[in-house]
């Protein structure tokens, strides 16, 4: 027979600290069992109502890594479908759950599963007690950060508007974006100022459009140092040949990076302004320069020697 686990269901976009939590209670109400992680893949929303999904903060990748770093020693993937969408509350419990063994099932007191959400806590508590299932079932209370319940909506909401420090102190962490570095105009490199290029797609959220100070991270790399960063989200207004919104990311006093192709993680620290159209370079330039100080404090970083090499942009 297969050994009991403690399971944890949820979409988990960003993995934020009140999911870190859910998965934290788990481990504390059953130490010995192990940890199974159920989420789902698209997000309902892209399936219930195609169009209307939320733009995520995490891929599924990131989210599995970041399951496992809270604690998952497994995530289970389940694929949302339409045929998922119609399962009966029963269906869920007989076909997701049971397979895992549970002892423990874990959930936020918000919960709802089952075709047009007709389970809820209290119903799966009482699956959770017949013969064939005999888990209990652990309801979390939502947690509050700075008198704001933490979610994801708010924390998508914080970042569309900018708001990354809101963004960060309930996620735990800065809001990442991560993507293949592209190449650009080279208008950076020719400025003096070279940068990393990443499309924003659409399925991903990128914040409002401005500039940031944050970090850059290498993700080819198996043990990388994040690198300061200088951080501009939009479609350049200065220049009219950038349709499309891009993240462009320029580490600090460093001309010497070969990034083409290369998957990088950008992390955003603050905002320091909003995008501005500049009637010529010489302005565009000083303005660059700015920020480059600006993020520096942000960072709290003292002035590096400018290094002299060729760079991708």
């Amino acid at each position: 027979m297969q050994n009991p686990t403690v399971v944890v269901i949820g979409n988990f976009d960003g993995v934020h600290r009140g999911h870190r939590e859910l998965l934290a209670h788990a481990q504390s109400q059953a130490p010995g069992l192990r940890l199974v992680a159920v989420t789902f893949w698209p997000h309902p929303q892209a399936v219930i109502h195609p169009g209307s999904e939320p733009q995520l903060l995490t891929g599924l990748d990131d989210r599995i890594r970041l399951l496992k770093q809270a604690g998952a020693a497994e995530v289970r993937v389940v694929p949302f479908t339409r045929d998922l969408m119609a399962w009966s509350p029963e269906q869920f419990v007989d076909q997701v759950l049971a397979p895992l063994h549970p002892e423990v099932v874990v959930v936020g007191t918000n919960f709802t599963f089952g075709s047009r959400a007709a389970g809820s806590v209290e119903t799966l508590a009482e699956l959770g007690r017949r013969p064939q299932s005999r888990f209990r079932v652990e309801p979390l209370s939502l947690l509050a950060t700075d008198q704001q319940i933490t979610c994801s909506s708010l924390i998508r909401a914080s970042i569309e508007a900018g708001d990354v420090e809101t963004a960060e102190e309930h996620l735990g962490r800065p809001h990442r974006y991560v993507g293949t570095v592209v190449m650009g105009h080279q208008r950076g490199r020719e400025l003096g100022y070279p940068t990393a290029n990443l499309p924003v797609e659409a399925w991903h959220l990128a914040p409002a459009d401005g500039v940031y100070a944050g970090w850059l991270t290498r993700l080819d790399e198996p043990d990388p140092t994040p690198m300061p960063a200088a951080i501009s989200v939009g479609t350049n207004p200065t220049f009219d040949d950038v349709p499309d919104r891009v993240v462009e990311a320029y580490v600090l006093d460093r001309s010497d990076l070969e990034l083409y192709g290369v998957r990088v993680a950008v992390d955003f620290v603050k905002r320091l302004r909003g995008n501005v159209k500049f009637t010529g370079l010489e302005t565009l330039v000083k303005q660059i320069a700015a920020d480059v100080d600006q993020t520096r404090q942000v960072l709290g970083l003292a002035a590096l020697a400018p290094a002299s090499h060729d760079a991708a942009e």
